[in-house]
């Protein structure tokens, strides 16, 4: 699932672009990474400021390798990637300081529902992971909105998690909002239209279209947390029953985030973290992972664990390592040339 938010553009939020006004291309190029091996809409791979490659790079390798089909849904991007997508029919989100961020969020939330619904007819489970620059930021906003205990607990792409920043931005949305937190306990999709962004809609429909017929690993870090949420108040205890949260050890091991204390406020659900690690490997762009940069994002530790899984354990963490190390040196190479 991929959209944008204007909140990715507030300098020093998110580390998902050499530079905020580029965060526009990084969900399109993380598709278009995973379906064809190579970005279109950008030369080389989305990469953090400081050069990290994308985790993008992790689920491509992993899907590839367990031989996983990918399918690819706009919620609301600024750019189109250049591959076939669903089109759910919403717009970028805006600014969350501006305390309306996301139009249509229930025409998202349909869309989405009806096509979670023909999805579970065509697998055994489903993984569904998301790509939104800034989503850290929504995430704390719609928490805080439906009454959680969320400051100082979402992740971030960066080493030195930019707390103060995030509380300072999602205090300014709620206030253009005219709420307090807590005030929109019970009703998400308007927590979300205020001051969340459009993954969030629509992830939520999809595993509520879906989750009665198929289990579904929510394949993400603290990105997930309000969706779940989001699905805990709209839907049945039995949806809940058929969830999971896939994530990377990055992640649940993070010392500026606590995902586990925001779960355990929403409900009983189980979280899996992929055991990948980077601290022998070759490339210094993939051994920075090991100091707590991008973390996450774009489904990585949940395509792992599918991959895993699928294979029935006879794809080991050294396979994919391996074969996340030669997709860098290729798509290194190639952007060398």
């Amino acid at each position: 699932m991929i959209a944008t938010t204007e909140t990715a553009k507030i300098p020093g939020l998110s580390a998902a672009g050499a530079n905020p006004e580029i965060t526009d291309y990084t969900p399109p190029a993380d598709v278009e990474l995973l379906l064809l091996g190579k970005c279109k809409c950008i030369p080389g791979v989305p990469v953090t400021p400081d050069g990290i490659p994308t985790p993008a790079l992790i689920s491509m390798s992993a899907l590839r390798l367990a031989e996983i089909p990918i399918l690819i849904a706009s919620a609301g991007s600024k750019v189109k990637p250049l591959v076939p997508f669903i089109e759910l029919d919403g717009s970028p989100g805006r600014d969350i300081r501006t305390g309306r961020a996301v139009e249509r969020v229930g025409e998202i939330f349909e869309n989405a529902r009806i096509i979670g619904e023909e999805l579970s007819e065509t697998g055994d489970y489903l993984v569904i992971g998301e790509s939104i620059p800034g989503g850290t930021t929504t995430a704390l906003a719609v928490l805080l909105a439906m009454g959680f205990d969320a400051k100082r607990k979402v992740s971030s792409s960066m080493v030195s998690n930019p707390h103060p920043l995030k509380i300072e931005t999602v205090e300014a949305g709620l206030k253009s909002a005219q709420i307090q937190p807590g005030d929109l306990q019970r009703d998400p999709l308007k927590a979300i239209g205020l001051v969340g962004d459009p993954t969030m809609a629509a992830i939520a429909g999809m595993v509520i279209g879906a989750s009665e017929k198929v289990p579904i690993l929510m394949a993400g870090g603290t990105q997930m947390t309000p969706i779940l949420a989001a699905i805990a108040e709209m839907s049945s205890g039995e949806a809940l029953k058929n969830l999971a949260i896939g994530t990377t050890r990055w992640i649940v091991q993070d010392s500026t985030s606590d995902i586990r204390g925001i779960v355990t406020q929403i409900a009983r659900v189980p979280i899996l973290a992929a055991n990948i690690d980077f601290s022998s490997s070759k490339y210094p762009g993939l051994r920075a992972y090991e100091t707590g940069v991008a973390k996450e994002g774009v489904g990585a530790g949940g395509s792992v664990i599918a991959a895993i899984a699928k294979s029935r354990g006879s794809i080991k963490l050294k396979h994919l390592t391996e074969r996340i190390e030669k997709n860098y040196e290729r798509i290194v190479s190639e952007k060398s040339l």
